[in-house]
Formats: structure tokens, sequence, C-alpha cells
């Protein structure tokens, strides 16, 4: 029976929400976009009574191991050396990390393995991971642009690895490059990499040009772009690009910093744009993938911007 306060979303549609306290505790300095509210008004809003149903766990410590599925052990042993015993230390002029920050940015990793190895189980039916901090601009050898380490390039390795998965799709839809997905899987056709994004904009990459070995497809948005250039994009090139790799497990880099809301870019969605995008792939992930679709937390500097999209991407997972 569909409780009445439930609105448009189902009952018992199996999906489960990953987030963990530690991912509060990387520390950023004062004023930085990337702070840890962006968690706090995430579980706040989950906690509303629409989404009484969402399976709530606590994402687990990944070993130092995994990291390793996307970046060299020097990467790891850098990224290692610059944690603080106190205060802050600067990876970069964008990137900081604290005491905690290593510890947060495995949990951000484990709740994206834990979340592959559910959907592959069947235990759930799609799985969104609130972590922190974000990782899609993590490069093989570099962490910048507030990441530390790759979460969904791990993530894919991951299936690849312990559940045989041939073909897995990321889609990213943060409002900048996912230039570290590219960099990891630019020669590498068993990865698609789909990312609708600003361009001009940091990180300066992500041209429709740039294809890798066929794998990558870039669809950049001019500064003012809304609903219709967005959604044009996964019409025209996301769509059709799943379509043709016909994935075993989609991925989302699921980043909020397209909302017309955001301070660090320009492109005006909605929350109704992010419910449609997930609607759309959560569409082809049942029709390729037998429904497997895990979706990561990346960017969304906004804090009511992040609550309502956020609310709107769960609300659509929840309808199955």
């Amino acid at each position: 029976m569909v409780k009445p306060w439930l609105g448009h979303y189902t009952y018992g549609m199996r999906t489960r929400f990953y987030t963990h306290p530690i991912c509060r505790e990387h520390i950023t300095p004062p004023g930085h976009p990337e702070r840890p509210d962006r968690l706090r008004v995430i579980v706040d809003r989950l906690d509303d009574e629409p989404f009484a149903y969402l399976e709530r766990l606590e994402a687990p410590l990944a070993a130092e191991e995994t990291v390793l599925y996307a970046h060299p052990q020097e990467h790891l042993d850098k990224v290692k050396a610059n944690i603080p015993q106190q205060g802050l230390a600067c990876i970069d002029e964008d990137t900081t990390v604290s005491p905690k920050s290593l510890e947060a940015a495995l949990t951000a990793i484990g709740g994206a393995l834990a979340g592959v190895d559910d959907v592959f189980s069947g235990e759930t039916g799609n799985v969104f991971v609130a972590g922190r901090p974000p990782g899609h601009h993590a490069e093989k050898n570099r962490a910048m642009g507030f990441c530390l380490f790759n979460s969904a390039a791990i993530a894919a390795r991951h299936a690849q690895k312990k559940h045989g998965a041939e073909r897995v799709a990321i889609v990213d839809w943060d409002v900048h490059h996912g230039n570290g997905t590219q960099d990891i899987f630019w020669d590498d056709p068993s990865v698609l990499y789909c990312s609708t994004h600003q361009m001009p904009l940091y990180p300066g990459t992500g041209a429709a040009e740039e294809t890798g070995a066929g794998n990558i497809v870039n669809a950049p948005l001019p500064a003012e772009s809304g609903s219709d250039a967005f959604r044009a994009a996964f019409n025209e090139a996301v769509l059709p690009a799943l379509d043709r790799f016909s994935p075993d497990l989609i991925i989302v880099s699921a980043g909020f910093d397209a909302h017309r809301r955001d301070p660090l870019a320009e492109i005006n969605l909605e929350a109704d744009d992010f419910d449609w995008a997930t609607g759309v792939l959560m569409e082809r992930a049942d029709r390729l993938s037998q429904g497997r679709l895990v979706s990561l937390l990346e960017g969304g500097y906004d804090l009511q911007g992040l609550s309502v999209s956020v609310a709107a991407h769960v609300g659509r997972l929840l309808k199955g």
C-alpha cells in the first residue's frame, strides 16, 4: 500500500543510500565551496518522509589497495604523505587535506565499492553514495580540483575485477569536466566515459574532439545553457553512446553544480532536469545493464540547490 505522504514515489522500490559521518571530517578552509555542510544538507533532506523507504547504510572503509585499481602506488603514497597530523595542508590551490581526509576518501571509495557489490548481487536495485571528497578530477597521478582519488574509476575497475563486468559506462553530469576519469580510461575501450559540462570552465578539458580510443564522449555546453541544451546533449550524444556500448553497469558521477543556483558555473538547470536525467539513465540500465546503476556524489556547492537536486535524483531512483 502506498502511504499518502509518499507523493509520487513508489513504495517498495529497492534503493540503497550510503554515507558516513567520517566524510564530514574532511575539513576544508573557511569559505571553501567543498565543505562538510554539503553532506549535512543531503542527509537532512533524505530524512524527510518521502524517503522513508530508502535503505540507509554506513559506507565501509575501503582497503588502501583498492586505490591502486585506478592510481599507481606513487600517487597513493604522495597523498598519504600530505595528510597533516593537525590543521590543514594544501595539495594545490584548490585541494586541501586535514587529518581525517585519507579515511574520508577511503570511506567514499568503500561506499562506491559496496554499491557495485549490491547491484551485482541483486541485493538492491540501485544505489546513491554521498561521500566526500569527490573524485572525478583526480587523474592517474594527480590529486586536483577538490579530489584525491577517483572513486568512479575505482568502482568501475572493481566491477570488472570482482564481478567480471566486460563493459562499464560512467556518465558524468557534473558541470565541470571529469578530466581525471577521462585520463584514467583514455585508451581503454572497456570503459565508456560520457560527460556533459560547461565549456570553457575548469579544468579546461572536455572538447568534443577528445574521444580517446573511441570510448570518450564529451558534450560540452556553453555558459547560460539550460534544460533544453542539457537534455539535447543527453538525447543526441550520451544515450546513443550507451545504446551502442551496451554496458554491464552504469555509474553516475552525479555532480549537482549545473543547478542554476550554483556559484561556480553558469548552467541553469533545475531539479527537474536531474530527475529527468536519472530517469533516462534508469531506463537504459533496465534495458542494457539488468537495472544496475550506482550513483556517486561529485560537485554541487549551493546548499539549497544541492538539497533539492539530490532529492529529485534519489526520488527518481526510488521509483525503480
